[in-house]
């Protein structure tokens, strides 16, 4: 992969990751000051300039090791937004809601990149600079969309589900929580993680395409 190749690949992908990423903590904490909870708002982290939400390694370091790598696709993180749970008016089934949002953002905004790759391609056509911007906010946000879904603590997904189960199921279900990164990060270097979320992210963008751009 040429200079040139990298330069472009950022090029295409730095916005959308960008957006996908802002949007997505956003989300939480706008939820989450709705139901109950101002630690976001106080903070100033419902916002859409990227500074508030920039985590060095997630949204610079990791996005730009993959552009280098060649991976072919860039995925990133930002700085977790401050939830008080205790603070939700009804903490158990208010916390599906705020966690829910910024999965629900991303989708959002994955049909958003789908309608401008569609007016892009009768723009441009396919392998225009805009076209291809628009297929990488599609995979950006498809992908942190069903990564943040996967049901475990302390993704979001993790705390969809312990809001839907039981008290008693829930107590014990959160438990895994202290462990619950090591487990993620198990799950993705021995490549177990990619075979469940990849299918269900090819039938999310295969939806996007056939509903939106075909």
């Amino acid at each position: 992969m040429d200079f040139g190749q990298i330069v472009q690949s950022i090029t295409v992908y730095a916005l959308p990751l960008l957006f996908a990423i802002t949007l997505h903590e956003a989300a939480h904490g706008y939820a989450a000051r709705k139901f109950g909870d101002q630690t976001a708002f106080m903070l100033g982290r419902i916002s859409l300039n990227p500074a508030k939400h920039i985590d060095p390694v997630g949204t610079i370091v990791v996005p730009l090791a993959m552009a280098l790598l060649n991976t072919g696709f860039i995925f990133g993180w930002a700085k977790p937004v401050p939830v008080n749970f205790n603070n939700l008016r009804n903490p158990k089934k208010d916390m599906i809601w705020v966690a829910a949002a910024g999965p629900g953002a991303n989708l959002v905004m994955a049909v958003f990149w789908a309608i401008m790759a569609r007016v892009a391609l009768e723009l441009g056509g396919f392998g225009s600079f805009w076209w291809l911007m628009a297929i990488a906010g599609i995979q950006v946000n498809v992908i942190l969309m069903v990564f943040n879904l996967f049901p475990l603590l302390p993704l979001d997904g993790g705390r969809v589900l312990s809001g839907l189960l039981p008290p008693k199921l829930a107590w014990e279900y959160n438990k895994i929580e202290p462990y619950g990164m090591f487990i993620l990060i198990g799950l993705i270097v021995t490549g177990l993680l990619t075979p469940i979320i990849f299918p269900i992210i090819q039938v999310v963008v295969q939806w996007l395409v056939t509903l939106f751009i075909l």
